[in-house]
């Protein structure tokens, strides 16, 4: 058993990489993204701290899913230590298998683009915020694995 946490910037291709792995591992992907979308839908105001709801909503679905045996991917930016800790203290609790998957796109023209014709299901992110976030990134306090999408035509 084991969780999976994928991080990256908005744009990189985290939720490609954490499909195609789903489909790989034969496991759920509980990604923070499409909690947001349900939250907003459900009628949660957009002036509420919705992106911390629901890092929390995920993070109590992972629970959920570690303490069944199940394998997971948790799909996130993960760019604030605090939502980073979470994670590794899910993996702790549960005494499981902790693999942190940094997807990155080495092409900023690429990853610009992708970024900017995406198909996503909350918000569109500006370029801005992405460099802001690139600008104030820091290492994991673990072993990551780095996925650079940029060879990849598809996203």
């Amino acid at each position: 058993m084991t969780l999976i946490v994928m991080s990256g910037l908005p744009g990189s291709g985290k939720s490609t990489v954490a499909k195609q792995l789903a489909a790989e591992l034969s496991c759920a992907v509980i990604a923070v993204d499409t909690i947001e979308h349900g939250l907003r839908q459900a009628g949660v105001d957009s002036s509420q701290p919705i992106g911390l709801a629901a890092y929390a909503v995920a993070n109590r679905l992972v629970d959920v899913q570690l303490a069944l045996g199940h394998t997971v991917i948790a799909d996130a930016v993960n760019h604030h230590p605090d939502a980073r800790q979470a994670w590794l203290d899910l993996a702790a609790a549960h005494d499981v298998d902790l693999r942190v998957i940094q997807v990155e796109c080495s092409d900023e023209q690429l990853h610009r683009a992708r970024l900017e014709t995406r198909q996503h299901e909350l918000r569109t992110v500006p370029w801005s915020r992405v460099v802001a976030l690139r600008d104030t990134w820091l290492p994991w306090p673990v072993a990551v694995e780095r996925v650079d999408t940029a060879p990849f035509t598809g996203d």
